[in-house]
């Protein structure tokens, strides 16, 4: 049960919501949730770009009250087939992020979940959040609490530190950032634990132990070992300090322990065998040791690529690795070339060429961008990581959206500059020059008027009705393109304008193809979307003119964009608002 008295209870009506599965939506969370309160809003946080669900929510009640029965009676319960971890809304990050009444607990057993976690932990005080870290195999066996108040966590500490949960002794202390638990104040790395290698069987943990000792004070020594018990040639040294374990690094690290070690009476094959210098290094996890491999693998394969490599997408199904070399073999030696191709063998639309230096590769992407093989005009561009990729696409879509935004503002402020010249009298500055005009006598009919008034008069008149016919012709035209468009979508054809070929694209400049892609996308995305229909025109028209004209070829890709795009526009709104 929260306490009522907990400052967060009466201050908040918004609950954060984990753990969910990716396709549950905001009506399936507003129906679970109605059922104890009235709920005010429901909001699934969403990648910006996907749109695909991270797997958290934010439900916010009318009243605290009813955000704290929710916590009580939700808290952990089934939705879509996953158990609903929620917690108090926390919005100051500095509070999140200081660690103040947070704990860390390792070594639980596997059946121990979010729920056995929180239930064990709530008597201690209240817990602002709780959860066990898991993967695909489930537990990682370990987990956090974190709690309102420090002296929550230190009674926590104190009680359950060292005692038994389902059978296993758990650790339970303080939390300690990744940051802090690996580097100090001066910046250097800190660790305890050793990896040790590069020792034959007959070396034991006593011999292992007899090593590290002299450099300070040992919690474990372990060495690895098969089925049978015999040694794999490694194992692990932990230290209770830092210091010592640095100091044991530094000096035994290639070192001839190994032949120290030896017996005398040992003969000279076991002391050649034995010869050996020990490896020794900073112990990580499979994971840690992975993704480091990963990325070494990465940036050396970025930087023997880097401008030599090109990624070609838009690929006609007929064309295989043989024909894709064909196509690009004209503008240099080519070293690898291959289309990308699912389980069953059939291609992905995409592939990578190689060339073997970067003149030939920028050649190729010049020549071989929007050329047509086969039935589809090829989109080639330098191969990207897909981390860089996301990054620059993210960038791109900002920018689109902050020139979207200039746009409008801009034509607003040309609209109203426009109908302030139309009101104004076309003979004021005039006047400020001269001085005052000579005043006409008051007119007895309209034939007395002067004709400089009848000039002005019919100026003005005449203006509007261009304007107004202009209006009339761009609404006229404008509905029967949408028309056209609405009876078939993928043509590219618009009334009054030839079909758009690479040819056309070609030969016109590069400011007037943005502009004759532009007339007939605007006409596809306003049937689909026709109050953003200027916007999200102006964001694809950023997109390269190969991969536009794909766009107006083919519906499903149109549509993908035109709904990527809507997405961003979406999120971008919804970033304003908070």
């Amino acid at each position: 049960m929260v306490d009522v008295s907990s400052p967060i209870a009466f201050q908040n009506t918004s609950l954060y919501v984990g753990d969910l599965d990716p396709y549950v939506t905001e009506a399936q969370l507003t129906e679970k949730f109605s059922t104890v309160g009235n709920v005010a809003l429901v909001r699934i946080c969403r990648d910006k770009i996907t749109r695909q669900s991270l797997g958290y929510a934010y439900v916010n009640f009318t009243q605290p009250s009813e955000a704290e029965r929710a916590l009580d009676t939700l808290n952990f319960d089934i939705l879509a087939g996953k158990p609903m971890r929620i917690m108090w809304s926390q919005r100051d990050p500095a509070i999140r992020r200081s660690g103040v009444g947070n704990v860390f607990i390792k070594n639980l057993d596997k059946s121990i979940d979010n729920k056995s976690l929180y239930d064990t932990f709530s008597t201690f005080g209240n817990i602002i959040s709780c959860k066990i870290m898991s993967d695909e195999n489930g537990s990682k066996g370990y987990g956090f609490v974190h709690f309102e108040t420090q002296e929550a966590a230190e009674r926590a500490i104190k009680s359950v530190n060292n005692m038994l949960l389902n059978g296993k002794i758990v650790y339970v202390g303080h939390f300690l950032s990744k940051s802090t638990r690996h580097s100090g104040s001066d910046g250097q790395q800190k660790f305890t634990n050793l990896y040790v290698k590069n020792f034959d069987e007959t070396f034991n943990e006593e011999k292992l132990k007899d090593v590290f000792a002299s450099y300070g004070e040992l919690t474990s020594v372990k060495i690895a070992r098969d089925h049978s018990g015999k040694s794999l040639g490694y194992g692990f040294v932990n230290y209770k300090n830092f210091e010592d374990a640095a100091k044991a690094l530094k000096e035994l690290t290639e070192s001839d322990e190994n032949n120290n070690t030896n017996n005398n009476n040992a003969t000279q094959s076991e002391q050649q065998q034995e010869h050996k210098k020990l490896y020794v290094s900073i112990f990580q996890k499979k994971s840690d040791r992975l993704n480091k491999l990963k990325k070494q693998y990465e940036d050396k394969n970025l930087k023997k690529y880097y401008g030599i490599n090109l990624f070609v997408k838009n690929l006609d199904d007929k064309i295989d690795d043989d024909k894709l070399r064909r196509e690009f073999t004209a503008f240099g030696q080519i070293t690898s070339a291959k289309v990308m191709c699912d389980t069953s063998g059939r291609s992905k639309g995409f592939g990578f060429v190689c060339y073997s230096n970067s003149e030939e590769a920028t050649r190729a992407v010049a020549e071989m961008n929007g050329r047509i093989v086969g039935t589809k005009p090829l989109y080639v561009a330098m191969a990207q990581r897909k981390e860089d990729r996301r990054k620059i696409l993210a960038a791109q879509f900002r920018e689109r959206i902050l020139n979207s935004q200039y746009y409008i503002q801009a034509n607003q402020l040309y609209q109203q500059q426009l109908q302030g010249r139309m009101n104004v009298n076309p003979y004021q500055n005039y006047q400020n020059i001269r001085g005052p005009v000579r005043r006409w006598p008051t007119p007895m009919n309209n034939t007395n008027l002067p004709q400089r008034n009848i000039t002005q008069n019919m100026y003005v008149q005449q203006v509007g009705n261009v304007r107004n016919n202009l209006l009339q012709q761009q609404q006229q035209q404008q509905q029967k393109m949408v028309q056209q468009t609405q009876k078939n979508l993928v043509s590219t054809t618009i009334p009054g304008q030839e079909p758009l070929t690479t040819g056309m694209l070609a030969a016109a400049q590069p400011q007037e193809q943005k502009q004759m892609l532009g007339e007939r996308l605007y006409p596809l995305i306003y049937s689909m979307y026709p109050d953003l229909a200027g916007k999200i025109t102006g964001m694809l028209l950023e997109i390269d003119n190969a991969e536009l004209l794909h766009m107006l070829s083919s519906n499903d890709s149109l549509k993908s964009k035109v709904e990527e795009a809507v997405g961003v526009l979406q999120a971008y709104q919804q970033g304003k608002q908070a």
